[in-house]
């Protein structure tokens, strides 16, 4: 069987950064900026590109040379699920811990989860489907809203985790040798 001349496989040309903690005692110092900048000749990629929500506040990969791309604004749907959220006590900063939402949860009236659920059926996101068809690309609405309606706390939990995540704004930043 002969190549494809559809199909090429080349050696991958970006490298991607998905994460750069520092110690909170080495922060301000300028570390995070150094540290990108001195590792992106090494990625050994002419590309490198990293999404981060950080780097909205904190602008320590542009000040290592890195290009701000583009900015991408939360879900119209996870900001007005965060907003119902809200209305019911929920710290929107705390969405991420799923220790802090399970107990909110638990404190919460049966009317109050009911609300919380009526939100996710009305403001869908394909982030939230995908939570109850992950073998699927693409959930299916009607059984998206059985499956909201009978869910446990613990899966609630994990949707309103999906929805802290969704409501970060990301920034895309990309560097180039």
């Amino acid at each position: 069987m002969g190549k494809s001349p559809f199909l090429t496989l080349k050696e991958p040309t970006t490298t991607i950064i998905s994460r750069v903690v520092v110690h909170p005692k080495y922060r301000t110092i300028g570390l995070g900026s150094k540290l990108v900048k001195e590792t992106l000749p090494l990625a050994g990629t002419p590309y490198v590109e990293m999404p981060a929500v950080m780097a909205k506040y904190n602008p320590f990969a542009a000040k290592a040379g890195m290009q701000k791309i583009t900015e991408q604004p939360p879900p119209k749907q996870a900001l007005t699920i965060a907003e119902t959220l809200r209305k019911l006590g929920f710290n929107i900063h705390l969405l991420g811990s799923e220790k802090y939402v399970l107990a909110k949860l638990q404190s919460l009236s049966e009317k109050e989860i009911a609300t919380i659920r009526e939100a996710f059926i009305k403001h869908c996101h394909v982030r939230f489907m995908k939570y109850f068809s992950y073998h699927m690309p693409f959930g299916r609405k009607e059984a998206y809203r059985r499956n909201i309606r009978k869910a446990n706390l613990e899966r609630l939990t994990h949707l309103i985790k999906a929805c802290g995540f969704l409501i970060q704004t990301k920034v895309y930043l990309f560097w180039m040798i």
